[in-house]
Parts: structure tokens; sequence; C-alpha cells
């Protein structure tokens, strides 16, 4: 269990050693030197968000993510998305999409939330790779677009099907057969996990894995068909089927509390990021990967309450993994706007963050006097930042209300994270399809009066 104790004295203390330490961001080109420098010969850079929808923090991780293809050879970016929706974009920025333009490509994000990958600063960094891309040589290898997360079981199930329907039709009817199970819950996964984790109707587990098997056993017969194209093509249905497989067991899982819903979708996306490299070694020597992902995901869970539970996720993995080959950053902001809803499923809606409580590192970042800045967390001089203090964590929902309970939760931040980046007054990500709710904004807490 993590404690909080502190005086006024100590935190004087720590706010000089961070003054001394934080490199100030002004917008110019070389604000992030050091972060690419502390990179180095890494091949994992895991960029998080204290919110999913913060203007700042998606124009940030754009920006770091330009500089590490262009100056480090980076060549794939997987993000906290599924894994069908991703692939249009990835399909659009190699060349090998119909779609119009970027916002065409992003159209296949239609689940809520809609607006973390819908929204004007994706749409413009995914203009920029589709640019990269063209400008390079023929041979030369592509920047790819790749989602991690398991929430698309139907649109996977569907990507198979398309897939078998062209390669192998009597195979396609088979996979049918199979995903019928799910036939009685229509699009509602959690209606079948509910069902089928209390057990109030039939699990389709043996269905799920036996046509990953099958699918599998035909690889090779496959891929060769069309040379690159349809080993891509092996690859992407491949992803779906294990997906169909995972996200099954995920919904299952959620109702029982056998097994942490939460280490489930985690160990999907990085046994999915594990089949990313594999597969684009076969092109190029130890690919190097940007991975993009809420602050819960990629700091190393050991590091906060997490662990204590019992639950692990993408940084503790990759680290564990792969060590100093890789560098996971996290991201604060003390106040400003947020796109967040009120309710799952409910409207997108731009919210006033409210200032970060006291105790939080939210504002000792605050108290340091920059409007942002960059900390190398691997600095001596700011070991104090491994005591736990309160962290604020935004996800698709914001419940200011009862923001203590909802969003803080204590943590060692220069454990859970490398490097941290801080803006310490941000603004709502826009979202492409702007309700009422959002283009409103949140009433002050002052109105009617103003006071």
């Amino acid at each position: 269990m993590m404690t909080r104790t502190r005086s006024a004295t100590s935190d004087d203390v720590i706010l000089k050693a961070i003054r001394s330490s934080a490199f100030a961001l002004s917008g110019q080109p070389a604000d992030y030197d050091p972060l690419i420098d502390q990179v180095g010969d890494s091949h994992f850079v895991l960029l998080g968000e204290a919110s999913h929808g913060t203007h700042e923090f998606y124009q940030a991780r754009a920006e770091i993510t330009k500089r590490l293809i262009r100056e480090k050879g980076f060549t794939a970016v997987a993000v906290e998305a599924d894994w069908p929706d991703a692939y249009r974009a990835n399909r659009y920025v190699r060349g090998r999409s119909n779609d119009a333009d970027a916002d065409t490509a992003l159209s296949g994000f239609k689940r809520f939330p809609t607006w973390m990958w819908r929204n004007s600063d994706v749409v413009e960094f995914i203009d920029w790779l589709k640019s990269h891309n063209d400008q390079l040589d023929t041979n030369a290898t592509k920047v790819g677009f790749y989602g991690l997360d398991l929430y698309s079981l139907h649109a996977s199930i569907e990507a198979v099907l398309a897939y078998l329907d062209k390669v192998d039709p009597e195979a396609a009817n088979r996979a049918r057969d199979r995903y019928a199970c799910f036939d009685n819950y229509g699009e509602d996964a959690q209606a079948y996990g509910l069902a089928s984790g209390l057990g109030l109707g039939p699990s389709c587990e043996q269905e799920v894995i036996s046509q990953l098997i099958e699918l599998r056993k035909s690889a090779a017969e496959y891929a060769l068909r069309d040379g690159q194209i349809a080993e891509d093509d092996f690859f992407y249905a491949e992803q779906n089927a294990r997906l169909v497989r995972n996200a099954e067991l995920y919904y299952r899982t959620m109702y029982r509390g056998e097994v942490s819903s939460w280490n489930l979708r985690d160990q999907h996306m990085v046994e999915t990021l594990e089949s990313l490299v594999h597969y684009l070694s076969k092109r190029t020597i130890l690919p190097k990967v940007v991975i993009w992902a809420h602050n819960s995901h990629l700091g190393d869970a050991r590091a906060t309450e997490m662990g204590a539970r019992g639950e692990w996720n993408v940084g503790q993995l990759v680290r564990e993994r792969h060590g100093r080959d890789a560098l996971l950053v996290g991201f604060t902001t003390y106040d400003g706007t947020v796109t967040a809803a009120s309710n799952w499923d409910a409207p997108a809606e731009r919210k006033r963050v409210r200032p970060g409580m006291a105790g939080s590192f939210e504002t000792l970042f605050h108290n340091v006097g920059l409007k942002q800045f960059l900390l190398n967390l691997e600095n001596d001089r700011v070991a104090e930042l491994k005591q736990p203090r309160l962290e604020r964590a935004i996800g698709v929902i914001y419940r200011p209300q009862t923001e203590r309970a909802s969003h803080y939760f204590p943590a060692r931040l220069a454990s859970q994270f490398d490097a941290v980046i801080h803006f310490d007054r941000t603004r709502a990500v826009e979202p492409l399809e702007q309700g009422c709710e959002w283009q409103t904004g949140e009433v002050p807490e002052t109105f009617p009066t103003g006071i």
C-alpha cells in the first residue's frame, strides 16, 4: 500500500531539482532534442497521455514520432485502437487504399469513443505519414499504422470472413458456421460476455480457437498466392482471427472476476505488438516501433496500485521483455479543457479539467512555474519523484464531481516512466464530428451569477 507523507520543505527541495533539470518547451524544432538523445538506439518508444481527449498530448506524440521516423529509422506506429479500423488507415498511408483522404481512411472508427482517432490532430498526422511514405524510394520500408486493442470482435469476424471469401470460399463457409455462435447477441459483445460468463448461454470458446487454428494451418498456401501483398493480407486476417479468440475470452471473463479483464486486454496488446515486430522483421532487422496509448497502459504498473492488485500493463510487459531497449514517456497537465463523455456511449463533451489536487504530481509540476517542459526521470537529481504522490488519469469518461475517487491514484512517477512531458494548461482535442454538447462546452461552475 502506497502512502503519501511529505513536508513543504521537501517539496521545495524537489521543486529546485526539477527547475534545474527540466527542459522548457517553446514550440521550436529543437524542443525534443533531449528526448531524442535519451531514446538512443532503443527499438521501442512508448508515448502515453494523461487523457484520451487532449490536443497537446496528440500533437506532441505526433511531433516526437515524426522525428523518430526521420532521425531514428522507426517504421511502425502502434496505437491503442482496434486492429481492423487502424489497418484501414495503414493501407492508406502505405499507398494500398482507394480512400481519397485521411478523413475517409479513418472512417472505420465508428465505435465509442470515436473522437480518440477521428480528430483533427490524427488527421494531420495520418496525412503526414502518407506524404512521408509517398516520398520514399520504391524499395524503402514504408511506415505503418497499426491498432493493438481487442474491442472489435464483430468487425474482426467480418474481416476474417471477407478475406476467406476471396481466397477460400469453402473455408469461409466453415468460418461462418463457427462464428454463428455469436449470432444471438447481434453486435453486443458485452451481452455475449454476460450470458456466457454467468452460464446463461453457450460459450463460443472452442469455435474461435478452431477457426484460428484452421486459418494458421493454411498460412503457407494463402501467403504464396500473390507475393508480398498476399502475405500482408494473410497477416491482417490472422491477427483478426486471433483478436476474435482473445476478445471472446475478454468479454467472457469480464463478469466472472476469475481473471482480470484488464490483464487480458493488455496481454493482447503486447501479443499484437510482438506479432507485428515478428512480421516486420521479415523485411527489417528488428524494426523500431512507437506505441501510443494512455499513461495507465504505458507506465509500468509495478509503480502504481495496479501492481499491488495483481494487474500488469503494456509498459510493464514491454520493460520485462525488452529492458533498456524500451523508453516509457508519460504526459501530465494541471488544468484546461478535455474532450470526454459523462457516461459510456454518451456524446463527447468539451469539459473543464479541474486544477490538480494538492499533493499530486500535477500540482507539483504546476509549481515549477514553466508553461511546458520535458523532464528526464532517469536523472538522479529528481530521484525524489520515485516517492509516491497522487497522479491523475482521465480516460474517455471524466467526472469532475468525483475526481479524487474516479481519477486519482498513488504512483511513483520516476519508476513508472523514463521521462515525463508536462503541459500546464491544455485544451480539448477537436473531434471531426462535433455535437452540440462539444460545441457548447461545459457551463462554468459560477453560472448563472458569474461570481
